[in-house]
């Protein structure tokens, strides 16, 4: 069972841990990285499926290097050949995710790969920013009925609505959209997290897919209404891959994870008026009282009826029709005025 619903259901946030490269091309450290997610606190454990031949092609000319970023220099199908995870691996990692109670996740990146994860039964697929507009991908994924999570950094809106409009063709409308910034790792300044507000004309759940370093931008985008959060995650930066630099390690993760279920707890709920925990402080609101006695027949005057604390009178916006009117009877000095009591 896949329990992102679930989870954000009862208010809660869905938490994925992206290993992508992090396992250095070793399948035992790949099986840490999902031991340690699990203790960092991590709801989910994603990993990518592709080869370097499903993703691009073994091509030299211009078009294939990577200019500038953590990966200058490197051709694309060199990168992904370094960087992808081994399918026959995958069964394994997802069956130890589910032997320690985490939900497994990957991104498929062609046909292949969906239908070498639907014979793996995953209950979810991710579809990474750069595939957004991959409708026919989308599209394909889509027709499995599973929840489809979309990351949309470089997306218009116009894309990310056909990206929608591709599943619901498929007849799928369990879909959340992840806000993102794909740059590497992420400057704050290009994170845009105001656009979490806007997203939510989309009608879907929403969330963040952060490249970020640090949590701030995770607890940010809480507090905007995101539900959930995808961060990259390491055994240490220290341990070179082509995704550890912008990584989060254990701790970080952990702390990460308290900030945001914090958030939460303060986002709380649309709330006007006093909440249960304010119910004693109410009573220190202001409200009318005779400041001195007042026999009957006496007008009421600045001097004899005052604005104070506590609320056990009259409120304060009535000061000027009570004022000039006459005490029906004697009113004691630090008597709460109310209307039986003047004419």
């Amino acid at each position: 069972m896949f329990h992102l619903h679930e989870k954000i259901s009862s208010g809660g946030i869905y938490i994925i841990a992206e290993m992508s490269a992090n396992h250095a091309g070793q399948l035992e450290k790949a099986m840490e990285i999902v031991k340690a997610a699990k203790e960092a606190g991590a709801d989910c454990l994603k990993i990518q499926t592709y080869t370097a031949d499903t993703i691009t092609i073994d091509c030299e000319a211009p078009c294939f290097q990577i200019h500038g970023g953590l990966w200058d220099g490197y051709n694309l199908h060199d990168l992904y050949e370094e960087a992808f995870t081994p399918w026959e691996w995958q069964p394994k990692i997802k069956e130890y995710c589910e032997k320690i109670g985490l939900d497994f996740l990957s991104t498929p990146f062609d046909f292949t790969a969906v239908d070498f994860l639907s014979g793996m039964n995953c209950e979810a697929y991710k579809i990474a920013s750069f595939e957004l507009v991959d409708i026919p991908l989308i599209e394909y994924a889509a027709r499995l009925g599973k929840t489809m999570i979309i990351s949309c950094g470089m997306g218009s809106k116009g894309e990310i609505q056909e990206a929608l409009d591709a599943c619901h063709r498929a007849g799928n409308d369990d879909v959340v959209l992840l806000k993102c910034c794909s740059e590497y790792p992420t400057n704050p300044t290009n994170l845009n997290l105001a656009t979490l507000s806007d997203m939510q004309s989309f009608g879907v759940p929403l969330g963040l897919s952060d490249h970020s370093m640090g949590h701030m931008a995770d607890v940010v985008a809480v507090a905007q209404g995101a539900c959930v959060i995808e961060k990259h995650f390491c055994l240490s930066r220290n341990e070179k891959s082509q995704d550890s630099a912008f990584s989060m390690e254990p701790a970080e993760f952990k702390a990460m994870v308290k900030a945001v279920q914090e958030a939460t707890l303060m986002r709380g709920k649309v709330q006007y008026g006093p909440t249960e925990a304010e119910a004693e402080e109410y009573k220190c609101r202001r409200s009318l009282f005779a400041v001195q006695d007042i026999p009957a027949g006496t007008i009421l005057t600045n001097e004899n009826v005052r604005s104070i604390r506590p609320y056990d009178g009259l409120p304060p916006k009535y000061l000027p029709q009570v004022l000039g009117k006459t005490a029906k009877v004697d009113i004691a000095f630090g008597t709460p005025l109310s209307w039986e009591l003047v004419e």
